[in-house]
């Protein structure tokens, strides 16, 4: 059976045209290394079949289809993108896509100030294929469905507001979103082999009800021209899909994860398996990491994505080996996690707590029933600097 990965290179290799690197991108790609990185080489599998560096431990903090330890709630199966969120308590909250087709949404697991697990419950109800999403500063989680007629919903962490479709943000297969805390604009991956990468702007800021989907152009040289898109949610079948309607904007190789960074946005394409690096205040596109360009260097299959507090990237395979892979500010690239003996799985959700101590991370298909497996992963990670009840 062909894996999604498969699927993205076959449909990529039939995209009616690809992005060309300009050649300076080319060189500054000869300048990433592979190395232990900050925390040193991976130890043997742990108990958990995780492969960590010496100081760091994982637990399991959910089974799919079982009930999470200390509540009523079944894990979702397939769990996907996630991130969390901090409470004023000083706990804090994991939320998880469910990646598939029939009960698809989003769920939580909330974590009181000592880490220890006191419920768990769903944050959305009647989407499907929920794959990656992203995290709003002002406190709200989007779910992001992936199939042709995907659209977006905005969640509340708590479950104590229903989720709300956002169809202002496009209908196409969504991968994932990200908002610039900056600007209050919402950038999103788009996985089809000739997907879009897009973005949308906010009538009013923190208000995704309406605004402008826009489409980018690139040229050769890594500049940005944004489109509008003529008509966001197109019937289906029967309209012009969103991605084909500027005739002039640019095919990605399977979009995928997507985060903003200390002014950055990156995303990834797993066709082509590369690390994109856009920068808002130039507009500027161009390539932080080429994996078919370097295949010596540890990282394939590229898919969601987070970023540390100081702007370190981790990137999560689908496929390669299985390896949640950081990108350090010197270019190198190191595995800081490795799960073994899961061949058919990949990881998703990557996410540190508030206080970067704690790191999230799920085998998608992971488990003796191949319907996902949820991680915590404690360690001397980077810790952030945390104000008052554990918020900045």
């Amino acid at each position: 059976m062909l894996s999604r990965r498969d699927v993205l290179r076959l449909s990529g290799a039939l995209a009616a045209s690809a992005f060309t690197l300009a050649s300076p991108w080319r060189e500054a790609l000869a300048a990433a290394t592979a190395g232990p990185g900050p925390y040193g080489a991976l130890e043997p599998p742990d108990e958990n079949g995780i492969q960590l560096p010496r100081g760091f431990r994982s637990r399991v903090v959910a089974r799919s289809r079982e009930l999470v330890a200390g509540t009523d709630f079944p894990w979702h199966v397939f769990p996907d993108g996630g991130d969390t969120f901090a409470l004023r308590d000083g706990g804090w909250v994991y939320v998880s896509n469910c990646e598939f087709v029939v009960g698809g949404g989003a769920s939580a697991i909330r974590f009181d100030r000592t880490g220890r697990i006191v419920d768990a419950y769903t944050i959305c109800a009647g989407s499907g294929l929920n794959c990656a999403g992203g995290k709003t500063p002002w406190g709200t989680w989007l779910s992001c469905e992936e199939y042709p007629a995907g659209t977006v919903f905005e969640c509340d962490p708590l479950g104590r507001v229903s989720a709300a479709q956002r169809l202002a943000l496009g209908t196409f297969q969504h991968e994932a979103a990200a908002v610039d805390p900056a600007t209050g604009m919402v950038y999103l991956t788009e996985d089809v082999g000739d997907g879009r990468f897009y973005r949308f702007l906010p009538n009013a800021r923190g208000n995704l009800t309406s605004g402008r989907l826009q489409v980018a152009e690139v040229d050769p040289r890594g500049d940005v021209i944004w489109h509008d898109v003529p008509q966001p949610n197109p019937p289906i079948p029967g309209g012009t899909p969103t991605r084909l309607q500027v005739p002039g904007s640019t095919p990605f190789d399977g979009g995928e994860g997507i985060v903003v960074s200390l002014g950055h946005v990156y995303f990834t394409t797993k066709g082509d398996n590369r690390v994109w690096d856009y920068v808002p205040r130039r507009e500027r596109l161009g390539v932080l990491y080429d994996g078919e360009a370097s295949p010596e260097l540890p990282l394939s299959g590229v898919d969601n994505l987070a970023a540390s507090w100081r702007g370190e990237l981790l990137v999560a395979e689908d496929g390669g080996n299985m390896e949640l892979v950081l990108i350090t500010h010197g270019r190198e690239l190191a595995p800081i996690l490795r799960v073994v003996d899961q061949p058919f799985s990949e990881l998703a959700g990557p996410a540190f707590d508030p206080s970067g101590r704690r790191l999230y991370v799920s085998s998608q298909r992971g488990g003796p029933e191949g319907f996902g497996l949820t991680y915590e992963i404690r360690g001397p990670f980077h810790e952030r600097r945390l104000g008052p009840k554990g918020r900045r």
